[in-house]
């Protein structure tokens, strides 16, 4: 197996993130903020010039939001199931307040009525990247998902159980690396940085 690193991007905006509503599949596409906002997105240096030569990896949920979201970026993405938003279930179309008002936490293992649980994200997750490490290819991939996949992923790879207090927040409009080392550990290289401006 080879080291790789992992760059996580949730996807752009859709009317349904400023409605702050739990997304339901396919339901809602980038909405013209978001197709603006990330069309204003520029990748660090380091992944700029490997994307320039043709060494970047991209890869995206199969969803309309995540894939959108690449072509945005120049970008024409291998599609992933596995980096499929979480199920959510009965929950799929509510807000968030109503969701909070069901005064449930759901950790590590719990699960919405008919959803899947954060556990369940880690290990599909975490399998793409170990078959990545045992593949051809770049050394350096861009995956373009959702927010309760990266929160699995680097919640997995801290050793955190999602129960509050967080340790830590994921802003929108950044980037998170991991890194794969050849032993298979996975580590977390940066939280939150920033996607350069125009």
């Amino acid at each position: 197996m080879r080291p790789i690193q992992v760059v996580l991007l949730r996807h752009a905006a859709t009317a349904w993130t400023a409605e702050r509503r739990v997304h339901a599949d396919d339901a809602a596409p980038l909405s013209p903020e978001g197709a603006a906002q990330a069309a204003a997105w520029r990748l660090p240096a380091d992944l700029a010039r490997l994307h320039a030569d043709g060494h970047l990896g991209w890869v995206s949920s199969p969803l309309r939001r995540a894939v959108e979201t690449a072509h945005r970026l120049d970008a024409s993405p291998m599609l992933e199931p596995r980096l499929r938003e979480l199920d959510y279930g009965d929950w799929r179309g509510r807000t968030l307040a109503e969701v909070d008002a069901l005064g449930v936490n759901l950790g590590w293992d719990g699960r919405p009525p008919g959803g899947e649980s954060s556990a369940e994200v880690w290990l599909r997750a975490r399998g793409w990247i170990d078959e990545l490490a045992g593949g051809s290819g770049p050394d350096c991939w861009v995956a373009v998902t959702h927010g309760g996949v990266i929160r699995a992923l680097v919640g997995g790879t801290l050793g955190w159980d999602l129960r509050p207090p967080t340790p830590w927040r994921l802003l929108p409009e950044r980037l998170h690396r991991l890194r794969r080392r050849r032993d298979g550990h996975v580590q977390v290289l940066t939280l939150n940085e920033p996607l350069r401006p125009e």
